[in-house]
């Protein structure tokens, strides 16, 4: 008898699974496919083994001759940046696998089918998993629907990573974080790209301010950013796809490829169905990540909540303490939201856009364009903004544009995370000369007292 199935081997669920063995418990780990799931394969590490290709690229471009470096002749081989990828993925699946060996998993590559909430079979082997305790880990699959669904050749993001050859021309349709860090890749290396959103501007979630700044930079890379327009008709022609949009205008565009960014949604099978869980959008859980079945838990995307890869992780951890007998909770407030665009963008806690009219906040901004670090790397579009409480002076949220933003932002997770206060963070000396010094900037403009603006 198994103390725990855990079916997926995603960031959630292989992640899971490790805890609960070094919980002492045994577990087994079932995966239909490869190990990493979505993000390894098809997500966030090819996407940024291909953006690691694409920023070097436009650095050399756009910096070496103000830096003092003559180069002729640039250009870039499309095999080998997809090489490149996938000697990324291969490595992440057997790091993976490694780690399974290691922490002592019991690892299916089978198709798992759930009989019940104490059996689990093993579809292509026939053997039947007994356990206590079962974690759905099962991921999800880009969404795709009309008019996108009933013709031919419109990629979604998986149809990128086999690509061969670059398209002259494509149209993105999708603003957010999928359809941005697209839109850059390609951009880079030339390919007239259109991006189209729904909303009123690119990426939604995050501030309009934050979207102003990503906006700018991306039109100046070439991308034509087309916002709050929905396309109606596409049209397949030998060569092209015609797509028909409406907005404040109707418009016509045409494009050699088509990629639909819009977001993923769960993978939920029948199995899972005829479980009788709560299933909303996805599966429904509580705080402990535990659904309206004993003993069955669920994470990741496969509950449709914040479909993000450390999320998934931190859930599986839940889950898996929870299987052990600990009392663990989730905790949302500080979930960090990065994008890999140029320049990065990331942000953790409240957004501008968030704030209640009663909310007593304070918000400062310092502009990266008055930070010593980025002017020797030949940076000046972004800045940090920051929101906090006005009477207890706790960072309530962060939001980053910024060269390595994805990793400046964590400062921002730990303080919000844990209630600090902005002059807990003042009182923390900053590194100089560093980009992390645009945070500080903005702390003390919470009290109007920036320095070096």
């Amino acid at each position: 008898m198994l103390d725990a199935v855990v079916i997926g081997g995603g960031p959630g669920g292989y992640v899971c699974a490790i805890r609960i063995a070094q919980l002492g418990k045994r577990v087994a780990l079932v995966e239909k496919e490869y190990l990493g799931g979505t993000c390894t394969n098809w997500g966030c590490i090819p996407t940024k083994a291909m953006l690691t290709s694409a920023h070097l690229y436009t650095e050399i471009a756009n910096k070496s001759k103000r830096l003092g470096i003559e180069i002729s002749g640039l250009d870039y081989d499309l095999k080998k940046i997809m090489s490149h990828m996938n000697r990324t993925i291969t490595m992440s699946r057997k790091g993976i696998e490694h780690l399974l060996k290691k922490n002592e998993v019991d690892f299916f590559n089978d198709n798992a089918v759930i009989k019940d909430a104490k059996h689990v079979l093993l579809e292509q082997s026939g053997e039947i998993l007994e356990t206590n305790n079962i974690v759905i880990a099962s991921g999800s699959e880009p969404s795709m629907f009309r008019p996108f669904s009933e013709v031919e050749g419109i990629w979604t993001s998986n149809d990128v990573f086999r690509l061969e050859e670059m398209p002259e021309s494509l149209v993105i349709v999708g603003g957010g974080v999928i359809g941005v860090e697209f839109a850059t890749f390609f951009s880079s290396f030339g390919v007239k790209t259109t991006l189209v959103e729904l909303a009123d501007h690119i990426m939604p979630s995050e501030d309009s301010d934050v979207a102003d700044e990503l906006r700018k930079s991306l039109t100046r890379q070439g991308v034509e950013i087309i916002e709050k327009t929905k396309v109606t008709e596409v049209e397949r022609e030998e060569c092209s796809f015609i797509l028909n949009a409406e907005g404040e205008q109707e418009l016509s565009l045409q494009a050699e490829k088509v990629l639909v960014a819009v977001g993923r949604r769960p993978n939920i099978t029948e199995d899972i169905r005829d479980l009788s869980l709560k299933i909303e959008r996805g599966i429904v859980t509580d705080s402990r990540m535990q659904t309206s079945v004993k003993g069955i838990y669920a994470i990741g995307d496969i509950r449709a909540g914040i479909m993000l890869a450390h999320v998934a992780s931190y859930e599986g951890i839940v889950a898996a303490h929870n299987i052990a007998g600990d009392e663990m909770e989730m905790d949302y407030s500080a979930v960090p939201s990065i994008i890999f665009s140029s320049p990065e963008v990331a942000s953790a806690g409240l957004r501008e856009a968030d704030i209640d009219d009663k909310q007593k906040v304070k918000i400062a901004k310092f502009p990266l364009s008055a930070n010593g670090r980025a002017r020797t790397v030949l940076e000046n579009t972004g800045f940090v903004k920051v929101i906090a409480d006005k009477e207890s002076g706790k960072v309530l949220g962060m939001s980053i544009v910024s060269p390595s933003a994805t990793e400046l932002i964590m400062e921002g997770v730990v303080a919000v995370r844990n209630g600090l206060t902005v002059e807990d963070l003042e009182n923390s000396i900053h590194p100089h000369p560093t980009l992390s010094e645009t945070i500080l900037g903005a702390l003390e403009g919470i009290d109007g007292m920036s320095i070096h603006i």
